[in-house]
């Protein structure tokens, strides 16, 4: 079954990057060691139609193979949002008696273990000193204490936990019906390397009166603290799913003369077979004709075999 959460390289940067090593570890290789009465403009290539690399060449221009089988495609609602706090992590912390602040341990920025000392106060009425406490581990997001400064009731610290964060998707009234609580939702960063999945756990009861959407929320784990709350991302609301028995990924896909063409390997090296497609949902695709279930298939940075064939096609029109 394949995961269509990918972590993908700038397209450009990688295009370029793949492209000159594959270039040069061509030249290097094949100058090194030309087939005997090999004529100079098939070095790259066993017989008309396949592309011979080593398993260096290949890996020094990041091919990635995989196998024909079966996959989910989803039918799914995009939709767009932003990353807020998950309020239920995050803590206001007082002084449990009026007095002075003797001392501030921590700033905005500090990362606080729950029970770690913030901030020392003397008490107005015993005059001794005791400690103003993290009541969660997390990080201080503010800070209202100085030195000298008399308590009141006022809160001294915000600590926020953002191993968890929420997504506030707008859904608009068209699209309300499809939402419910517990579906699937891929979550897509504006840099597109970073993705996410997590569930939708609430539809809040009232809308906004400024854009006429209301929020469907998601809770969406953070460990790495990658999701930063304030930013906008995309989003893709999983309607239904559906099992095929023949599926490739999308980024495997070319199209050579006008023909949409997946690059298989065999005996000979990789060849453009043409294909004939079905279903997709953008990250993987049905196939209907040209491919069989375990054949081995490039599925990452195949546009490196699609411009060695146009070489070839250049050279043979000369």
């Amino acid at each position: 079954m394949y995961s269509i959460t990918r972590h993908r390289k700038p397209r450009w940067l990688a295009t370029i990057f793949v492209a000159l090593t594959l270039s040069c570890a061509l030249k290097g290789a094949y100058a090194e060691s030309p087939a005997p009465g090999a004529p100079e403009n098939e070095e790259a290539h066993s017989e008309e139609g396949h592309i011979a690399l080593t398993p260096d060449q290949i890996k020094h221009a990041g091919i990635a193979v995989d196998r024909v089988g079966p996959a989910s495609i989803r039918e799914t609602l995009p939709l767009y949002g932003q990353i807020v706090p998950n309020a239920e992590r995050e803590h206001t912390v007082s002084a449990r008696f009026p007095g002075v602040i003797k001392n501030v341990a921590k700033q905005i920025g500090d990362a606080v273990q729950q029970g770690e000392t913030l901030a020392t106060v003397e008490s107005n009425e015993s005059l001794k000193s005791y400690p103003v406490l993290a009541s969660l581990s997390g990080v201080v997001t503010q800070r209202n204490a100085n030195v000298g400064e008399q308590t009141g009731d006022r809160a001294l610290f915000v600590i926020g936990d953002y191993s968890t964060v929420w997504v506030d998707l707008s859904v608009f009234p068209a699209d309300l019906s499809k939402v419910r609580v517990g579906q699937s939702v891929r979550i897509v960063n504006r840099d597109p390397s970073i993705t996410g999945e997590g569930k939708i756990t609430t539809i809040l009861p009232v809308g906004s009166s400024t854009n006429q959407t209301t929020t469907a929320r998601v809770l969406l784990d953070n460990p790495d603290h990658r999701w930063v709350p304030g930013h906008f991302v995309t989003a893709e609301v999983v309607l239904s799913e559906t099992e095929v028995p023949t599926a490739i990924r999308d980024e495997a896909i070319q199209i050579v003369e006008d023909q949409t063409v997946v690059f298989v390997e065999g005996d000979e090296g990789f060849e453009a077979r043409p294909v004939m497609l079905g279903r997709s949902d953008g990250q993987v695709s049905e196939v209907l004709k040209g491919l069989q279930v375990g054949e081995a298939y490039v599925s990452t940075n195949s546009f490196t075999l699609k411009s060695e064939l146009g070489k070839e096609d250049a050279e043979h029109g000369h």
